[in-house]
């Protein structure tokens, strides 16, 4: 149980790293070529990245993350799913942080190529019809496209609407079974449970209108049917990437959205957000968030 004096020391904690800089968007960890200007002396500005104060600025996150993170997501657990390209480190730091906060990772699905290629829309589509026969009837949206289905489709196997999560059950396995046994996604070594907690995180930005549809419709039928979903990238996906353009489609309202999962400052903002996700959908943090870098409220 988090208490009242815990909760407000950790937001003065938060308030402390983004006092130092840590987590602004234009701060030293947002990678995107920012220089620190040197006053008083004619040397060359250093990247930001580069200079002493952004290596102070990310160890001191990272002795403070612990603390930060504590009890966040305690005897909650999160399914992660990894679009092609997703970088490894990256997917494995967040694990660590949902760990740290007290969290659990019910398993990883990492989609396939062919899931997000829009050359194989048809057969998304054929296998998302399969699929859509053997479920309630009021399981899937009707009305829902190619890709909304196939994640609504995927969210029944993976997430949960009840906060303590649910067992797997045949349904689900089924599922999984049949999407991975279609190449669409690698089928993972084991499963805990269906998590109220999904995060998607994003790989390779093909940078084009059909793979961002792709994209629009994953998350919608994953939030669909899970009680938070949270879809992250890095400084450069919020920027003007993936992550950018898919806040700007209307499927983002009811997904909470952190970009900058290449810093420590941006994988503590995600742990909170997958937090305030149990309870309050959307949201845009981040380096370049509109909603500020971290969620606070």
């Amino acid at each position: 149980m988090i208490t009242l004096r815990h909760h407000v020391l950790t937001i003065v904690a938060v308030f402390l790293a983004l006092a130092a800089g840590i987590v602004l968007g234009g701060g030293p960890l947002s990678d995107v070529g920012a220089t620190v200007a040197t006053s008083g002396d004619d040397r060359a500005a250093e990247p930001a990245g580069d200079s002493p104060q952004a290596a102070y600025n990310e160890s001191f996150l990272t002795a403070v993350e612990p603390t930060l993170l504590n009890g966040r997501l305690t005897d909650r657990s999160v399914a992660i799913v990894t679009v092609p390209g997703a970088d490894e480190r990256e997917v494995s730091a967040i694990a660590d942080g949902i760990d740290a906060a007290g969290g659990k990772v019910s398993a990883r699905y990492s989609l396939a190529e062919d899931l997000v290629d829009p050359s194989q829309k048809s057969l998304v589509d054929t296998l998302g019809s399969q699929l859509l026969t053997q479920q309630s009837a009021d399981a899937v949206s009707a009305e829902a496209s190619t890709y909304d289905r196939i994640g609504q489709l995927l969210g029944l196997a993976v997430a949960s609407k009840v906060a303590e999560g649910e067992d797997v059950n045949g349904k689900a396995r089924a599922i999984v079974d049949a999407i991975s046994g279609a190449g669409l996604m690698a089928k993972p070594d084991k499963v805990d449970q269906r998590s109220p907690l999904v995060l998607l995180v994003l790989g390779t930005d093909a940078d084009d209108e059909g793979s961002d549809a792709i994209l629009a419709g994953l998350a919608e039928g994953l939030a669909a049917q899970a009680t938070g979903l949270v879809v992250a990238g890095t400084t450069a996906d919020g920027a003007s990437g993936q992550l950018g353009r898919f806040r700007s489609d209307p499927a983002a309202a009811a997904v909470a959205s952190v970009d900058g999962i290449d810093t420590p400052a941006g994988r503590v903002a995600t742990i909170v957000a997958l937090q305030r996700a149990l309870g309050t959908q959307g949201g845009s943090f981040g380096a370049s968030g509109s909603d500020g870098p971290v969620p606070v409220g």
